[in-house]
């Protein structure tokens, strides 16, 4: 038979684990307040009966047998709450307030203490059984001399002592049960509402999230994190979507056109014309441009998932910096563009080189293709006032509007003044791979401005966060 969902959770089973550990301590605990308040009850009990004992000795020791007999029944007649037997050598009864003695196996080698019941008369006139303890001792000519006293009265105190405690714990029992139930009702609540995420996200839904209550406690963190990662996993899908939309649109010209031209090189190579060297070069330049592309999505693609670049280790940004500047300023030149760079020396970053070069290798590339002749560029590197690494390129191109600036690090992001150009408009979304693979990020902003009928430019900033 299978328990309530309720009865195994993990909550409930750890509070039955708490309460069988507590019922246990309880138990010992009122074992022993039970021996203890049993034990003192009954030293208090046996100190009382042996001072009584010891005054009816010295009584007898100053008169003898009859001057304690007379002594007994005074005692016997009066509100002492003790029991008095008082018996000759043989055995045979003097006095006392009872008729006989409670010790059947006294052996008259020393005091023997016995514990028996005695018959009372209660309020009602009703016989009741009390509990009672006494001392026998055979005396100094023979004479044999029994002290009892009622313990009834105290040993139902402990009875009531001992029952308070037992209901008291069965009490913490009970609440700490009723305690568990509900903290395992709240925890499973709150668990189910994960729970149930996590099912529609299997079944599809990447749209489900959980709950977050406000409580900043550890289940609005793990609702905060799950929802964090359903929010990057419905982000990554949706840009695996869109990669696949965007290749088969954007290679679909290209293939086409690789098609037809080898089609009309075969076509020209049958009939002995054309130039099937100069057919082949073309294709092999518009294959490249599709394995460019290709390259392209499954470097962001492993960035991606790998979660930080492989293969860092420290190096010197600046002389990383240097070496795209020599690169860069030729290609600059042909163009007809000024190139600046102000590069600061000493800039120890720990990265994976060859993608970060490539990366600032993409954003050069765009400042140098969209940037018009007689344009300028800047590239510098620099370490920030709050300690970041900053490699930075400004052009006097058209620039990007503003609200078009997060869309474009998108993957085949292309706006409409760039679709004359070359490209897949994968550049800037492997910059943003590469940012943040190293724990940085990617920034765009206007560059100087617009000039003599440039401008605004713009300015893409790409920062690393500071070595410890």
């Amino acid at each position: 038979m299978r328990l309530p969902r309720l009865l195994r959770t993990t909550p409930f089973r750890l509070t039955l684990l708490f309460l069988a550990l507590f019922a246990a301590a309880a138990s010992a605990f009122l074992g022993y307040i039970y021996v203890a308040t049993a034990g003192e009850v009954n030293r208090r009990s046996q100190a009382e009966i042996s001072r009584e004992f010891e005054s009816l000795e010295a009584a007898y020791r100053q008169g003898g047998v009859d001057a304690l007999n007379q002594t007994i029944v005074e005692r016997a007649t009066g509100e002492r709450p003790f029991l008095y037997f008082l018996a000759d050598k043989t055995g045979k009864r003097i006095s006392g307030s009872i008729e006989e003695s409670p010790v059947s196996d006294f052996n008259g080698d020393g005091p023997q203490w016995a514990s028996f019941k005695v018959t009372e008369t209660d309020l009602d006139g009703a016989e009741v059984k009390a509990a009672a303890r006494g001392v026998q001792q055979r005396l100094e000519h023979g004479e044999i001399l029994f002290v009892g006293a009622d313990v009834d009265a105290s040993e139902a105190y402990v009875r009531k002592i001992v029952r308070a405690l037992w209901g008291a714990g069965a009490l913490v029992i009970l609440l700490g049960m009723s305690g568990g139930v509900l903290i395992s009702r709240n925890v499973s609540r709150s668990m189910q509402g994960l729970v149930d995420v996590v099912n529609d996200v299997r079944a599809g839904d990447l749209h489900a999230r959980a709950r977050v209550r406000g409580t900043r406690d550890e289940y609005d963190e793990l609702a905060e994190g799950l929802n964090d990662m359903l929010d990057r996993i419905e982000r990554l899908m949706g840009g695996l979507r869109h990669a696949g939309d965007a290749i088969a649109h954007d290679l679909r010209s290209p293939l086409t056109r690789l098609r037809a031209r080898m089609e009309v090189a075969l076509i020209d190579a049958e009939n002995g014309k054309g130039d099937p060297v100069a057919a082949l070069e073309t294709a092999l330049q518009d294959a490249d441009g599709v394995l460019k592309t290709f390259n392209a999505v499954l470097a962001i693609a492993r960035l991606q998932a790998a979660g930080s670049a492989p293969d860092q280790r420290q190096f010197d940004a600046s002389e990383l910096a240097t070496d795209m500047a020599e690169l860069y300023e030729l290609s600059c030149e042909d163009k007809g563009l000024d190139f600046k760079a102000e590069i600061v020396p000493a800039l120890p970053i720990k990265g994976n080189r060859e993608f970060l070069a490539q990366a600032l290798a993409n954003i050069l590339d765009n400042a140098i293709k969209y940037t018009p002749e007689g344009g300028a560029i800047m590239l510098r590197a620099r370490r920030t006032s709050s300690g970041e690494l900053e490699f930075s390129v400004t052009d006097t191109g058209p620039g990007v509007p503003e609200a078009d600036r997060a869309r474009v690090i998108q993957r085949f992001v292309r706006l409409e003044n760039s679709r004359s150009e070359p490209g897949a408009g994968l550049g800037l979304s492997l910059v943003s791979a590469v940012a943040v693979s190293h724990g940085g990020r990617l920034e765009l902003a206007e560059g100087p401005g617009e000039f003599n009928g440039m401008g605004p430019g713009l300015r893409v900033a790409l920062v690393l966060p500071r070595v410890e």
